[in-house]
C-alpha cells in the first residue's frame, strides 16, 4: 500500500487516542477538584481585586480588601489540601508533558520529557499561601497583582495537565489577554523558581 495511507491511518491513530487521554485527564483532575470549590474562589478573587483597584472611595476599598483577605485564606486551605491529596497521583498519569503539542502515550514511554503533577500543585500551593501571608510587606495593589499572577499560573498548569502547554498558553491570552511570560515574571520569586526547576515553564 501507498505510505501516505500508513501515515494518515498513524495520524488519525494518534488524534484519537490524544482526545481519549485528555478526556481521562480532564475527569481525573475533575474528581481531585471536585470536593473544593477553587475556581469559584479564584472568579471571586480575581473579580474582587479588579473592583478594589477601580474603587475611589479609600474606606470602600478598604473594606473589598479586607473581605478578599477572607477569601485569599479560604483559599489557602483548600490549595493546601488539594497539594496534599495530590501527592496519589503517580504513575504515567500523573505526569505532564513538557512538549508544546500532545503525543501519544508521551508521559508513558518519556517519563524525562514531563513533571510531576504534585510536585506543580505543591509549588502553587505554597507560593499562594505566601503571597496570602505577605511577609514581604507588599502594599494590597501589589499583593493583588503578585495573587493574580500566581492564580493564572495555577489556572495555566491545570489545562496544561489535561490538554497541552501550547493550548493552555492560548487559554490564558484569551481568557485574561496575559502570556504565561507575563504570569511568571509576576508571580513570587519562589514560585518562579520551583516552576522552572521542575521545567513546568
Amino acid at each position: 500500500m501507498d505510505v501516505s495511507f500508513w501515515i494518515l491511518v498513524g495520524a488519525v491513530g494518534a488524534f484519537f487516542y490524544n482526545r481519549y487521554d485528555q478526556a481521562r485527564r480532564v475527569l481525573l483532575l475533575r474528581a481531585q477538584l471536585q470536593p473544593y470549590q477553587l475556581e469559584q474562589l479564584m472568579q471571586t478573587l480575581l473579580e474582587g481585586y479588579l473592583r478594589a483597584l477601580g474603587e475611589a472611595d479609600e474606606e470602600r476599598r478598604r473594606s473589598i480588601w479586607q473581605v478578599m483577605e477572607g477569601h485569599e485564606a479560604l483559599l489557602v486551605s483548600q490549595l493546601q489540601r488539594l497539594a496534599s491529596d495530590s501527592a496519589s497521583l503517580t504513575g504515567p498519569m500523573g505526569r505532564v508533558s513538557r512538549l508544546p503539542m500532545a503525543l501519544p502515550g508521551v508521559t508513558a514511554w518519556w517519563p524525562k520529557a514531563c513533571f510531576e503533577l504534585s510536585q506543580a500543585l505543591r509549588i502553587h500551593a505554597d507560593g499562594i499561601t505566601r503571597v496570602a501571608h505577605n511577609p514581604e510587606g507588599l502594599s494590597p495593589r501589589d499583593k493583588a497583582f503578585c495573587m493574580t499572577a500566581e492564580l493564572l499560573l495555577f489556572q495555566h498548569t491545570c489545562h496544561w495537565y489535561c490538554r497541552s502547554r501550547t493550548t493552555a498558553s492560548t487559554r490564558l491570552v484569551a481568557q485574561h489577554q496575559t502570556s504565561h511570560a507575563q504570569a511568571l515574571a509576576g508571580a513570587s520569586a519562589a514560585t518562579r523558581e520551583g516552576l522552572i526547576a521542575i521545567g513546568a515553564v
